[in-house]
């Protein structure tokens, strides 16, 4: 078994020097790996793992990284961020990630993953940072289980799920989906906040907090989608869920959308960082990473620190 400090040598050292494997998702952003055969070619004839293309759906593709992760050093994901989170899933299912890099080639049609990183969306830079990027160690969010860089409950879930309903895809398909934020009104939500700090750094045990809330955004990235920067105060290896609290309107949000989209209207609302929270209503609409978990009661959201290790090119 190779140590964290040996892996950073030879990454430092010797270009494509571990073992590793690539998973792709064929589908992504609208089947473009079987669409752009010269690029397919050229990741073939440039990247010495074995590829991995036969993956169907989500659970194919957790479950290829899981077995894929057992006898790897380097888990190369090609795809979009859905398909990104799903690989990331895998090799926590495999209980080896201590053991594990994560490399990036972005394929899909949003690619936030891959903008916490510094990572190209150009083929040949996203190549060349697998063999000679910088190592970064991230957090990780669980939800009951599920794993994600990014989460949320209310108004941006349920438009994720009117998204997956339709078949279009890509920005025009969430442009359509928004639609429905149109109108939803606020929510009474209960908020428990375990081990956290408050937006002055103060630190606490527990906060209760009770609410009417149009949106909650949890993150461990700063950006969502395309180029969304959701999340802007998000640290990557904090140790802290980031937790932004949206008490306003449909309209007002509806309104300040340009905002929202650019980081700064964040800075108008509630915003908490935390170990643990657990949030409780009555049918809650949660998403986890562009995927639509459900309705539920009760959510809970952990924190799992430096879960993963990233090759990219900023810390």
């Amino acid at each position: 078994m190779l140590n964290y400090e040996f892996k950073i040598k030879m990454i430092k050292d010797n270009p494509f020097p571990l073992s590793g494997k690539c998973i792709v998702n064929p589908t992504a952003a609208r089947n473009k790996w079987i669409r752009r055969k010269k690029l397919r070619r050229y990741l073939k004839d440039h990247l010495p793992y074995q590829i991995i293309d036969d993956c169907e759906n989500k659970e194919s593709v957790i479950k290829s990284a899981r077995e894929k992760s057992l006898d790897s050093h380097i888990i190369v994901a090609i795809g979009g961020d859905g398909t990104i989170i799903d690989i990331i899933q895998g090799i926590i299912d495999s209980e080896r990630a201590q053991d594990i890099l994560l490399g990036l080639i972005p394929f899909g049609s949003g690619n936030a993953f891959r903008k916490s990183f510094g990572i190209s969306k150009k083929l040949k830079k996203a190549l060349k940072t697998i063999s000679e990027g910088i190592i970064s160690e991230m957090d990780l969010i669980d939800i009951d289980g599920n794993v994600a860089s990014f989460a949320s409950v209310g108004a941006t879930a349920q438009v994720t799920q009117e998204k997956l309903r339709h078949a279009i895809p890509g920005l025009a398909g969430h442009l359509l989906a928004s639609r429905i934020m149109v109108g939803l009104p606020r929510k009474k939500q209960e908020i428990e906040l375990i081990d956290g700090l408050t937006d002055e750094g103060e630190p606490f045990e527990r906060k209760m907090l009770n609410l009417n809330l149009y949106d909650c955004v949890v993150g461990k990235t700063n950006y969502f989608g395309y180029s969304w920067r959701v999340a802007p105060k998000a640290r990557l290896d904090d140790g802290y869920l980031d937790i932004t609290l949206f008490e306003t309107s449909w309209l007002k949000y509806y309104l300040c959308f340009s905002l929202i989209y650019l980081g700064l209207y964040q800075r108008t609302q509630k915003h908490f960082k935390a170990k643990k929270m657990i949030i409780r209503s009555q049918a809650l609409p949660v998403q986890y990473n562009g995927e639509f978990l459900g309705f539920r009661d009760e959510v809970t959201f952990k924190i799992l620190p430096r879960a993963l290790k990233v090759i990219g090119t900023k810390k």
